[in-house]
């Protein structure tokens, strides 16, 4: 199976073995992350292969506010972790359907998602990153969820970040100039 796994570090490594040279070749790979991963182990991804950096054109400011944050200790009372998941969105059904998928990425006290758009990025660099569940959801005369386990590529993973992230109000990139 085509999988890869990402290191606290920021490493990829895929069959045990460090991937050192060309990591878009991965960006289909299942992946998997190692223990003890964190939203600052997401940035060092970054500063191992440079390359990645082009997915989005925003990500220089991510990293300027990576790289002016504390080392360590940032860490948000408001959650014990951040999860990235995945939802699918049945939609109008029955009717005339439709289907959305989209990912996101939030906070988890105990049992409850927290929305994380309003914490700063430097006080969430050093909070553990897991990967979550599918949520199934069906709009129609009821609402139905479900959840399932599921994959996520590395694109996957490294692009829903990025896209939560642009949404946070401390976001240089994302503000209104005037």
């Amino acid at each position: 199976m085509n999988r890869v796994t990402v290191t606290r570090e920021g490493v990829i490594m895929h069959e045990g073995t460090v991937v050192d040279t060309e990591p878009l070749m991965y960006l289909g790979f299942e992946t998997l992350l190692e223990d003890g991963f964190t939203l600052r182990s997401f940035f060092r991804v970054f500063e191992k292969y440079p390359r990645l950096q082009k997915l989005n054109a925003f990500f220089s400011s991510y990293m300027d506010q990576y790289k002016a944050s504390p080392k360590d200790q940032c860490i948000y009372d408001g959650f014990d972790r951040l999860e990235f998941g995945k939802t699918v969105e049945m939609i109008g059904f029955p009717g005339k359907p439709r289907l959305e998928i989209y990912h996101s990425l939030f906070g988890v006290a105990g049992n409850e998602a927290v929305e994380i758009r309003s914490v700063p990025l430097e006080n969430m660099l050093d909070m553990p990153l897991k990967l979550g569940k599918l949520k199934h959801i069906v709009f129609g005369d009821k609402v139905d969820v479900l959840e399932f386990d599921t994959v996520f590529n590395l694109f996957e993973f490294i692009d829903g970040i990025m896209w939560e992230l642009g949404f946070q109000g401390t976001l240089t990139a994302c503000e209104l100039r005037r």
